[in-house]
């Protein structure tokens, strides 16, 4: 079973444009994977920066400056 055998009902691909699904769709898959996960990092990363700045900054972290 290949990735252009799931298809929605009533549609008929060609040779050529299941060709190009089993060549491209994996490639469409992971990138969009690889967007979202990065989509959210970057929200981890600007909330946990928010909630270090909202909570005293670098005040919490003096104890490691001495």
């Amino acid at each position: 079973m290949t990735l252009s055998d799931i298809a929605l009902p009533n549609f008929e691909l060609s040779s050529s444009q299941r060709e190009t699904l089993d060549k491209y769709l994996p490639i469409v898959i992971v990138a969009l994977l690889v967007w979202v996960a990065a989509r959210g990092l970057r929200k981890m990363f600007w909330t946990a920066f928010g909630l270090f700045w909202a909570f005293g900054g670098m005040s919490t972290l003096r104890h490691l400056l001495h």
